[in-house]
Parts: C-alpha cells; structure tokens; sequence
C-alpha cells in the first residue's frame, strides 16, 4: 500500500514539475521573417477578462529594421450583448530566445483589453500551424494560473489530420489538452474597416 502511494506521489509531482511554465518547450531556431504573413485562428484556450471570440484572423509583419508587429481582428460581445468586429494591435520586443517576445497589445477602442505579456511561440511548419502560448501569471508552484494560447493555421478550413495530431501533442505538452475550444469563422468581420 505504501508502495503504491508513493507512486502515485511521485506521479503528482512529476505532473506537476512538466507543467511548470519555466520547462516548457519554444519552438527551436524560430525565423520570424518565414512567419510573417496571414494565420487564421483555428482554436484557443482563453484568458480571464474580455478576449476576442471568432472570426480571428492575425496579420503578422517584419519591419526593415527586424521588428515584428501583428494586427488581429475578430469577433467580440461588449456590455453583454452588442456584437461588433475588434481589432487589435500588438508589438512584439525580442528576448535572448527567438521564439519568445514580450507583447504589448492594445485595442483600437478603449473599451478593449491592454497588456504586456510573455508571448512563445511554441511550435510552427510556417506553411501550415501554429501554436502560440502565453502565461499571465504564475501560481507559487511555478504553474500558470491564468494562460491563453492559439491554434493557428494559414489556410480558414482549418488543419489537416497530420497537422491536428502535432498540435494535439503540443497542447498535451502545455498542460492544456482538453482547455481549448474551436474557433469558428463565420465571416462575421469580412468587409470592416
């Protein structure tokens, strides 16, 4: 019985030290210049407080002077019920590793989230997916308390079985699997400015 027990610690603890936001995993040699370009959002794990919806599409571009910066629109419901299309700005400043930026984002409208936060890419084929991860805050454990990450594609269909069952083993390896949900796209912002 004690054997047993034992076992079953050591398994927590072992759970617990790979979800650790600190021994997670970034997409290696990650060439910013190949990402640029459109990505359609396919699924998210959201964040507390106000977040886009659907619909969301993110333009990433690299500046004549290496700096990236992103525009991303889609689908948000403000004071409860008024459904309007959002779009939103975010610049990205580089750390020692390439695949992981500090974002700074804001919405054109003031009613919109504002932040600051660790932005990672953790995994891309530049052509087809791409998985982003970010952790807004940690629990004294060294695990995320309140993370968001996108599943993103080039192509609005989504990804391809091959494709899904990476991503799938990406999010597993987050500590995320199951905390997703699909992201539609309806057309809803095609056409708004």
């Amino acid at each position: 019985m004690l054997r047993c027990v034992v076992a079953v610690c050591l398994l927590a603890l072992s759970w617990a030290q790979d979800c650790q936001v600190s021994n997670i995993q970034v997409m290696q040699n990650f060439d910013k210049t190949r990402y640029t370009g459109t990505w359609y959002a396919v699924a998210k794990k959201d964040p507390e407080g106000l977040f886009l919806i659907d619909n969301i599409v993110a333009q990433f571009t690299v500046a004549e002077d290496g700096t990236m910066t992103a525009t991303a629109k889609g689908r948000v419901i403000i004071l409860n019920n008024w459904e309007m299309c959002a779009d939103m700005l975010a610049t990205f400043e580089e750390t020692s590793d390439p695949a992981k930026f500090r974002m700074r984002y804001w919405g054109v409208a003031s009613y919109l989230q504002t932040g600051n936060d660790d932005h990672w890419v953790i995994d891309t084929d530049y052509n087809n997916y791409a998985i982003h991860y970010s952790c807004r805050q940690l629990n004294q454990d060294g695990t995320c308390l309140d993370s968001y990450s996108f599943v993103f594609s080039r192509h609005v269909t989504g990804l391809s079985a091959e494709h899904q069952a990476i991503v799938a083993q990406k999010k597993a390896q987050l500590c995320l699997l199951g905390k997703y949900r699909r992201v539609e796209h309806t057309g809803f912002c095609e056409g708004s400015s």
